[in-house]
């Protein structure tokens, strides 16, 4: 049996995906790692370009796009390793990546899902994730640790428990998902790992961060283009968080703090942005929630 199971989700981005294999091809040990690859609705079919690079590759091509939740979930329903490894495949890794973040897991029982230290792949010197803060459950909000800062060594040492884990690297035990289970697929875009790493805790296991290893993100230090979607899903899903993951009393102070603070707010942004026309999708977003229950699989979006 393979000790790990490495699950990558692509999205109409095929070069970036072979540079994501060579990556793994060349920092891993291949007899103790599984490498599971869901192609998530994509145009275009470039199995045999990635099984060049990655002869042992698992490929699952899905019909439709699953969402970042449903297309990691395709590839835990064939895992056969006692870790899995969900990475972006606009990830690059370092040698010891895995044999370090499981000596974390053996070392600490006690974590349920771990993420490593998070550089720009394009500004290898400057961090994107040393952990984040505990959620303010009555905004919503929380803080990256280390975020933006230069690479100094600062965290290479540390080893901790942390309020969330990033979805663009994080490790779990397979055995572990027979009592948390798969992340939320309804989620469809963000705040999906939010939610997962809550389903752990409340489950009795800890969030953990590592300095001790790193992944370079090709994620552009500028959060990128507004879009419909983007807005449509962060502002849907950040109530669904809260929804699923506080008490009737919170939700209902959380709502009223973003209709009458956040969401004004947002759109007073995008009008002097002049991007007037993302408003109605913050409207819709949210409307979804008050139209649909915390568990519905309605997207309320033409993906």
């Amino acid at each position: 049996m393979k000790t790990t199971s490495i699950i990558t989700v692509n999205f109409n981005q095929p070069q970036v995906t072979i540079d994501f294999l060579k990556s793994v091809k060349a920092n891993t040990e291949l007899d103790n790692v599984e490498v599971i690859l869901v192609d998530n609705g994509s145009r275009e079919d470039h199995e045999n370009a990635y099984k060049e690079i990655y002869p042992d590759l698992i490929y699952i091509k899905s019909a439709v796009n699953l969402g970042f939740a449903g297309g990691n979930n395709l590839g835990v329903k064939i895992a056969k390793g006692d870790y899995i490894l969900f990475l972006n495949n606009d990830t690059e890794i370092v040698k010891g990546l895995l044999e370090t973040l499981i000596t974390e897991f053996k070392q600490y029982p006690e974590i349920g899902i771990i993420s490593p230290l998070l550089l720009y792949y394009e500004q290898p010197n400057i961090i994107q994730y040393a952990g984040f803060t505990e959620m303010n459950y009555l905004t919503c909000r929380n803080k990256g640790i280390g975020s933006m800062e230069t690479d100094q060594g600062q965290y290479n040492a540390d080893s901790r428990e942390t309020g969330y884990c990033h979805g663009a690297a994080m490790m779990c035990r397979k055995a572990d998902l027979e009592s948390v289970g798969l992340m939320a697929e309804q989620f469809f875009l963000y705040y999906e790992e939010l939610d997962w790493c809550e389903k752990f805790k409340k489950a009795g296991k800890k969030i953990w961060f590592t300095g001790k290893t790193r992944v370079y993100h090709k994620e552009s230090i500028s959060v990128g283009k507004e879009s419909s979607l983007k807005t449509y899903f962060m502002t849907r899903n950040r109530i669904l968080f809260i929804r699923r993951n506080t008490g009737g009393l919170n939700t209902f102070l959380f709502s009223v703090y973003y209709s009458l603070i956040a969401c004004p707010k947002q759109i007073i942004i995008y009008l002097l942005k002049g991007r007037s026309d993302l408003i109605k999708w913050v409207f819709k977003g949210v409307l979804w929630n008050f139209t649909n229950s915390k568990n519905s699989d309605k997207l309320g979006f033409k993906i």
